[in-house]
Parts: C-alpha cells; sequence; structure tokens
C-alpha cells in the first residue's frame, strides 16, 4: 500500500494523477503522516524534522507545491535521504506580474479612487488624485532569481531604470548596485529574496531608515524578510511614500497587525502566484515528481531541493 499525504487542496487533475497511483491519499492540515511514502504542502503545512521522523521509514519524498522551502526543514529531509521536490518556475510569470499590479495599485490609488467614486465622491476624487509617474523612477530590485528578474523586465518595460543587488546572480540588462546605494537612491524598492536564517529581517529597522525619502517598499517574496513594525512607524511618520505587500510574518496577521489600516499600505493575502493556470501548472508539476520517484522513475533534477540526495 502506498499512502500520501496531501496537506492542502491540490488542483483536481494533479489530485487525480496522485489518486492513480496511491492506494490512499490522506488530506488536511491534520492528516496522519505515519506510514505515508510521500507527503505533499502547499505552504501552511511545516514538515519539521519531528514530522519527517514521525513518518517513519516509509516516506520518500516530500514536496512544496510552490518556489520556496521554508516550510520544510531540508536539511533535516536531506540527512534522512529524503527528496524534496517543489516548483521552482512555475510561479514566476504570475508572482512578477502581481508584484507589478500591486506596484501600480498603489502609487495610482487604485483601491482608495474606487472607493471614492463608489461613495458618490467622483468631483473630489478627480481634483486630488495624488497620483504618482513610474517611468523614469529608479527601481531597486534585491534579488535576482527566477520572479526578480522577470520582475526587473516588467519594471524596464515600463521605462523605469533598473538597478539590482543580489547575494550571488549577475544580469548585464540590470546594472549591479552596492546594496547600502540601492537603498538610499531607489524610489521603489523590491524584495525577491528567498527566505532563510541569513535573509530572515533583512529589510531591517537600519535599513528601512537609509531608505530614500519618498521611497516605496515591495514585497512579494516572504514576510519575514521584514520588520513590519519598522516599516509601519516609517509609513505612519511620512518617510515612505507606501508599501505594497502579498506576504506577511504572520499569515493569517494576528488583531492589531501594525500595517493593517494604515492608508498607504496595499495589502493581498499572499495570492501573488495563484493565478488558475499557475496553480494548476505547479501542482502537476510536483504530482508528478512525487509519483515518479516512488514508481522508480527519474525526476528532472530542476525540480529537486537536495539533487544530491538523488545522485548519491
Amino acid at each position: 500500500m502506498t499512502a500520501v499525504a496531501v496537506l492542502e487542496p491540490l488542483a483536481p487533475e494533479a489530485d487525480a494523477v496522485l489518486r492513480a497511483h496511491a492506494s490512499e491519499v490522506r488530506e488536511g492540515l491534520e492528516a496522519p503522516v505515519a506510514g505515508t511514502a510521500a507527503i505533499i504542502t502547499r505552504g501552511q503545512g511545516r514538515l519539521t524534522s519531528a514530522v519527517l521522523r514521525a513518518a517513519g521509514p516509509s516516506l520518500r519524498c516530500v514536496a512544496r507545491v510552490g518556489a520556496g522551502t521554508d516550510n520544510i526543514d531540508v536539511a533535516a529531509a536531506t540527512a534522512l535521504g529524503i527528496p524534496v521536490f517543489y516548483a521552482p518556475d512555475a510561479f514566476t510569470a504570475a508572482t512578477a506580474e502581481h508584484a507589478l499590479a500591486l506596484l501600480l495599485g498603489l502609487v495610482r490609488r487604485i483601491a482608495p479612487l474606487d472607493a471614492a467614486v463608489r461613495a458618490g465622491g467622483w468631483a473630489a476624487a478627480r481634483g486630488a488624485p495624488g497620483l504618482a509617474d513610474l517611468a523614469g523612477q529608479r527601481m531597486g530590485v534585491v534579488g535576482l532569481g527566477r520572479i526578480g528578474r522577470r520582475f526587473a523586465e516588467l519594471a524596464q518595460a515600463l521605462g523605469m531604470e533598473v538597478v539590482a543587488w543580489s547575494r550571488s546572480a549577475r544580469d548585464a540588462r540590470f546594472p549591479h548596485a552596492d546594496l547600502d546605494l540601492l537603498l538610499r537612491t531607489s524610489d521603489v524598492v523590491s524584495l525577491h529574496l528567498s527566505l532563510d536564517a541569513e535573509t530572515r529581517g533583512f529589510l531591517s529597522a537600519a535599513r528601512i531608515a537609509a531608505l530614500k525619502p519618498g521611497a516605496v517598499v515591495l514585497n512579494v517574496a516572504r514576510g519575514g524578510l521584514v520588520d513590519e513594525a519598522a516599516l509601519a512607524e516609517a509609513l505612519r511618520a511620512g518617510r515612505l511614500r507606501g508599501a505594497a505587500l502579498d506576504v506577511l510574518s504572520e499569515e493569517p496577521p494576528p488583531a492589531g497587525h501594525p500595517l493593517i489600516g494604515l492608508p498607504n499600505v496595499l495589502l493581498t493575502p499572499h495570492v501573488g502566484a495563484l493565478t488558475g493556470g499557475a496553480f494548476r501548472d505547479a501542482c502537476l508539476q510536483v504530482a508528478r515528481a512525487v509519483v515518479d520517484h516512488l514508481r522508480g522513475d527519474p525526476v528532472d533534477p530542476a525540480v529537486v531541493r537536495n539533487p544530491g540526495v538523488l545522485r548519491g
């Protein structure tokens, strides 16, 4: 018997792929993992070392429907010889497009203007729109992975001057800037880093204080990258023009979260990647990798977070 635990719902097409192979599919965040051959999560389910060990010797792989694996203890999985599958490219276009939508929505004040029109305030809204240009402004892209590169392309297409900083990647199309210089001179700072021990709290209070006055902060990566209390204080004080975020350090946010209620903040509930096509493709990519591995067939190394496990 091959049991698979699916902690959060998948696209129907991916669910069908799994059920065609597995003798049992256990569903839900509280699904028992003992005796399973595979565990699949989307983001809420956390695969810690304890969870991996609780599954027992039957566990042959785990997977994340997403481009990040910060909710999986990859080091523990590797030590146990368990490959971690993910979908590194399925959400690239959707997430970059959502970042651009957030930016445009914020600087063009789409939500408050829509609310004003619906409330009968057409003339007043037109009289003081407070809109900002993007063409000719400097975009500082922090992180040049797949999503960071695609977002930089979109910003450049709008006529923005794009500079970038990355721990390791370089792209000749986007001049590499010293991080301090990027923060001090960019009209928009957009975060596209993975979350790890090195990047947690990356946009700290000190770095927020160093941002160009009137700058905009954009984050569609991970909430843990940002000191949210310091960001909220800078926004309340008017030192920054605004912030647009699809991610928060705690999701959903607790009551009284410092960013909620600020008029110069635009928030969406971690949905940047969840277009119908991108979600379906990511679910299928992960489900097929799981099934191929359980069958003993080769898996594309590009969807394996720790490919050394398979090579070994």
